[in-house]
This record gives structure tokens, sequence and C-alpha cells, in this order.
């Protein structure tokens, strides 16, 4: 069994150089929320499983293709009629990205609780809060996910990740409060963390610990311990999206590593450092070996 779990939608996205005009040039590639932070961690060297419902139609040969490419073990995913969901992000200007999905009735959107399954439980589940706002079935996936995996002694990672093109705040609040009471870790951004609760709230429900992505001002873990700040790491932001999958998987390869708060917080905010310094979800994040480089004196490596 692998290391960590993770299970979602993955999507073929196109993205503009500014306003959508045809004919024109787009830029495809593979994205989504766990299959981002899929990839991070194997390029980080782990071993990571993502499960889901993907097409039988071209753009589902090519998710796969892409995550096995990566490492990425797919072995638990099934194929499905209906068609590969899709994204569109239109490059306004050079700080403004608009996003359309196109994902009802998509292949993902029919994952089913009985996708999930494992016969050793991983050492980690991650989940988020998007998976829950593509149907009724996948959120009673994430749910029965979260509590079995809690059950069976994985730490279990949440996070909120609210799309609101997706879903209003009050029926996205309703549903991700469902996950709570089984996340070891819930994870959110500021403009997130009120849709579960304050931080203290969700230690008081048994969350053992609370990150809060700040974006350029790093990040902020709070924990019956005490709280830790991380600072973010200073860089040319090119494209702000999959910074916090980013984020995820530098942080969650640290605790598979035994890191401390301060060594997790750190890994996930150079990993975040990396995916913004990057056009594309994936194309940026770290490998190993490349850790250190955003803290080198020369910014030229020869």
């Amino acid at each position: 069994m692998s290391e960590v779990l993770t299970f979602g939608e993955t999507l073929v996205g196109f993205r503009t150089e500014g306003s959508l005009r045809l004919p024109g040039m787009l830029q495809a590639d593979v994205r989504g929320a766990e299959s981002n932070v899929a990839i991070g961690l194997a390029r980080l060297g782990h071993s990571v499983a993502w499960v889901s419902r993907v097409s039988v139609d071209a753009y589902g040969d090519e998710v796969l293709r892409a995550l096995r490419s990566e490492g990425v073990d797919v072995g638990g995913v099934v194929r499905d009629e209906r068609p590969t969901g899709l994204m569109l992000i239109q490059q306004r200007t050079a700080d403004v990205a608009v996003v359309e999905y196109r994902r009802a009735g998509s292949a993902a959107s029919g994952l089913v609780a009985a996708d999930v399954r494992w016969v050793e439980a991983p050492r980690l589940l991650h989940v988020t809060g998007i998976t829950p706002a593509l149907s009724d079935s996948c959120r009673e996936a994430v749910v029965d996910a979260a509590e079995r995996a809690r059950a069976d002694g994985a730490l279990v990672t949440f996070d909120v990740n609210y799309r609101a093109t997706l879903w209003s705040r009050e029926r996205a609040s309703e549903v991700l409060r469902e996950v709570v009471p089984y996340a070891d870790v819930v994870i959110a951004g500021e403009d997130e963390l009120s849709l579960v609760g304050s931080a203290d709230e969700l230690l008081e429900m048994g969350v053992h610990e609370v990150v809060i992505k700040r974006g350029s001002a790093g990040a902020t873990s709070v924990s019956s311990e005490g709280s830790w700040e991380e600072p973010a790491v200073s860089v040319t932001v090119v494209d702000p999206i999959g910074a916090g999958d980013a984020f995820c998987a530098g942080w969650i390869s640290a605790w598979l590593e035994g890191a401390s708060v301060a060594g997790r917080m750190r890994r996930g905010v150079v990993c975040g450092s990396f995916a913004v310094s990057t056009y594309g979800d994936t194309a940026g994040l770290p490998r190993r070996s490349e850790l250190g480089l955003l803290g080198a004196a020369d910014t030229t490596v020869r």
C-alpha cells in the first residue's frame, strides 16, 4: 500500500494568454487539487496513490498517462463512460485570471464510496473540499473514506479548498463540517477557515492541528501545543493557481519524515513558492534535490 492515498477529480485545463478569442492559442494541461498533491509527493520521493473515476475519452487517457509518468499509482482508478471535466483559465491581466469549469456530469462526479478502498490503510489520507461539491455520491465518498481512514489509524488531512463557482458558502459550510469530525489536520486559506470554524473551535472538536495558508504572508500552524508562524519565501509570482496544493504536498512530505511543526511548515511554504514561480499547477513542483534552491545566495545554479 502507498504511504498516501488521495482521490478526486482531475481536469484537462485550457489557458489563454488574454480573453478568449477563437481561433487562438490555448495551452492545455492536466490539473486537479488532489492529483497536484499526489504529483508533488511523488516528486519528493514518496509513494502515493490517486483514485477517481476517469473517462474513457482521449482526455481521460491523457490524465492517466500524465499521472503514471510522475510515478503516481493509479491502479485503483475506475474508467467511466461519462466525459472528462474541463477547465478554462482566461489570463485577463498579469494579476487576474478568470476560471470557468465544465464539471457537471463528468466521469469523476460519479465517484462513489465503494471506489475508495484499501486492504492495508495508508499512513495518510488527503481529502479536499472540492470533491464533495461535485455530487452527493462524491460527498458520501469523502465522509466515508475519512471516517474509515481515521478508524484504521491513518492521519487524515483535510484541505478546505473552497470553490465559489461550484457552490455557495452556505452549502459548502454545511457539507464540509461533516468532514471535520474525522480530520486530524485541517488546512485552509484565511478566507476559507470560517466555513468550518475558527482554529479554537476546530481544536475543541478534536482536530489536532489547524494550518492557515496566508499567501504572500506565509502560513500559520495552531495546535494545543501553541502556534507557529512561517514567513513566505520571496519569489517572483507568475501563477498563483495550485500554490495551496503544493503547500499541502510539502507539509505532508515533511510529516511523513517525522519533521517538527517548523519543518512541516517550512517545506510547505517552500513548495508553494516553487509552484507560484511557474505557470501551471504542477510544472514548478520541486524534486527533493531542489528544495534548497530558493535559499541559495546565487540565483544561477552552474
